[in-house]
């Protein structure tokens, strides 16, 4: 089902979507390597709700939230480093697409669309996923670099919209956090929320959300 509506382009071309909590439920994965990090510095774990929370800002955010103390605490730079090394290495032992992503990614392709991924996960992360998930279909996949601001900055969208040769008046922008709600605002193009991610409606309509959809395939009703 779809809630509220969106000011659909009068030539849509392009859908990019997040990431993590929208195309992929990587929570286990994620909370996994932030407790695989804080064992192994003598710190206190994170439960998957607490990971829930944490997790939208980046990787560095996420083990900054994590952390006691954050970025102060004098072990964080080494916790840290840990974690992206180890995510990297185990990012896809639990991680799996979320049931009705690939049957709307077909039809999406069918219709014509180019799709696009841009998340705040570390880009090699984003790359490696985006390979062994959706390569079939997404050709362009962006993560969080130094060379460019991350969400809710609109230069990693921007990014994707030029690699595609797409303007922002021809594209719609998908996620499931506030973050995402954030970024098409700056980005200046219509946002839908999904309802399955890592936030849930109240929480993004008190965020800014104004289209809602309960599964994949809303989608494209979202954009009929």
């Amino acid at each position: 089902m779809v809630v509220g509506s969106i000011d659909k382009p009068k030539k849509l071309k392009a859908i990019i979507f997040d990431l993590d909590g929208t195309l992929l439920d990587t929570l286990e994965d994620l909370k996994n390597a932030t407790n695989a990090a804080l064992e192994y510095s003598n710190m206190p774990i994170r439960t998957l709700d607490e990971v829930r929370r944490f997790v939208g800002n980046g990787v560095r955010k996420l083990m900054e939230r994590a952390v006691p103390n954050g970025c102060d605490n004098p072990k964080f730079e080494e916790t840290y480093t840990y974690f992206r090394e180890y995510y990297e290495k185990h990012c896809k032992e639990n991680t799996k697409a979320y049931d009705g992503i690939y049957d709307l990614f077909e039809e999406l392709k069918k219709q014509g669309y180019e799709i696009a991924i841009v998340s705040n996960k570390m880009d090699e992360a984003v790359k490696i996923l985006n390979k062994d998930y959706f390569s079939e279909y997404v050709s362009v996949a962006i993560g969080e670099n130094v060379k460019v601001a991350k969400k809710p900055a609109p230069d990693t969208v921007n990014k994707a919209l030029e690699e595609l040769n797409f303007s922002n008046e021809e594209a719609i922008y998908v996620g499931d956090s506030e973050v995402d709600i954030q970024t098409a605002q700056n980005a200046k193009m219509p946002c839908v929320s999904v309802k399955w991610g890592f936030r849930d409606e109240k929480f993004l309509r008190e965020n800014g959300g104004k289209c809602f959809i309960d599964k994949p395939s809303d989608l494209l009703e979202a954009i009929a």
